[in-house]
């Protein structure tokens, strides 16, 4: 859980394809692997989990920001890379997520003048 949706409850499953992850990820693939161990049911310890902090099939949600513009939402995250690459992996299609609302004005101070590329028609 992050600092910026601590507060947030409501948890969403948004399909995977349609989130934006504008930076590369910098990956451990054996944190990946264990990811996929729990998404399929069988979840394994690792150096930064207890196994007892685990539930089986189940990963934390991710952060993602969404824009609204012209009717259309946009949804971006800039962390969760293993969990993506984890819910990639394991064919799952749906990414639990916390969603936060966020205005173009403020996706430009992550992604500076690009962010007007992502909204090209």
């Amino acid at each position: 859980m992050s600092v910026q949706s601590s507060s947030i409850q409501k948890i969403e499953y948004l399909p995977l394809d349609q989130i934006i992850r504008p930076i590369p990820p910098v990956l451990d693939y054996s944190k990946i692997d264990t990811m996929v161990s729990t998404l399929n049911g069988q979840p394994m310890a690792s150096p930064t989990c207890n196994i007892e902090d685990i539930t089986p099939g189940e990963l934390p949600p991710i952060d993602v920001l969404t824009v609204s513009e012209n009717g259309e939402k946009k949804y971006f995250a800039f962390g969760g890379c293993h969990r993506f690459q984890a819910y990639e992996k394991s064919g799952k299609q749906l990414v639990k997520c916390k969603i936060l609302p966020c205005t173009k004005k403020q996706l430009r101070l992550y992604l500076g003048s690009s962010v007007d590329s992502y909204f090209e028609e």
